[in-house]
């Protein structure tokens, strides 16, 4: 297969921007991965959890809302019917989660990957999304559907940080918008 080019390559250099001494925000992109999307229907939702789960190498898959993290990648649960499995390069290949009783669909080369981190992430998000950030709202391990400028997006919370998903037709417009908001906080492409 052949390998995924950054829709964001040569768009914006890796680069340092201080305010006031400091950085508050961290973006990069994550240029290699892989992205699957798993469909169940009502009938089959428990033994498809329990398969996915399985090969993603966690305990159980997770519910609506939520991520769960295993040795294989991560689970999503984007909708009621529906994960994401992500993949982060140098895995040793894709995991098999495929079967009869659902649907499933490679997102790899449809979507573009951003980490955001630092103490004005949340801040520079709710430039854009309409979701309420707060640790006690959407902690880690917190997923969510939305839209930025009327695309629809995918926005995980992790340990580090943010996780969010983009079109990869929008990457290169909405990458600009994040980077020239946050110039304001002091950012870093790393």
């Amino acid at each position: 297969m052949a390998e995924t080019l950054s829709a964001l390559k040569g768009h914006w250099p890796r680069t340092n921007v201080d305010r006031d001494g400091t950085r508050g925000v961290t973006l990069a992109e994550v240029a290699s991965f892989h992205l699957t999307q798993i469909a169940a229907w009502p009938d089959s939702l428990a033994r498809v959890g329990g398969d996915i789960a399985k090969a993603a190498g966690c305990d159980s898959a997770p519910g609506p809302g939520r991520a769960h993290e295993g040795t294989n990648g991560t689970l999503l649960r984007i909708e009621p019917l529906k994960w994401w499995l992500v993949e982060a390069a140098g895995t040793s290949g894709r995991t098999s989660v495929s079967g009869a009783d659902r649907a499933v669909l490679d997102l790899s080369a449809a979507r573009t990957w951003i980490r955001l981190s630092g103490p004005k992430a949340s801040v520079l998000l709710n430039h854009f999304l309409p979701l309420n950030l707060s640790e006690q709202a959407f902690p880690e391990g917190s997923v969510a559907s939305s839209s930025f400028h009327h695309i629809g997006v995918t926005l995980w919370r992790d340990e580090p940080g943010y996780n969010l998903f983009l079109p990869r037709s929008f990457a290169v417009s909405l990458w600009e918008l994040l980077v020239e908001s946050a110039v304001q906080y002091g950012y870093e492409v790393a």
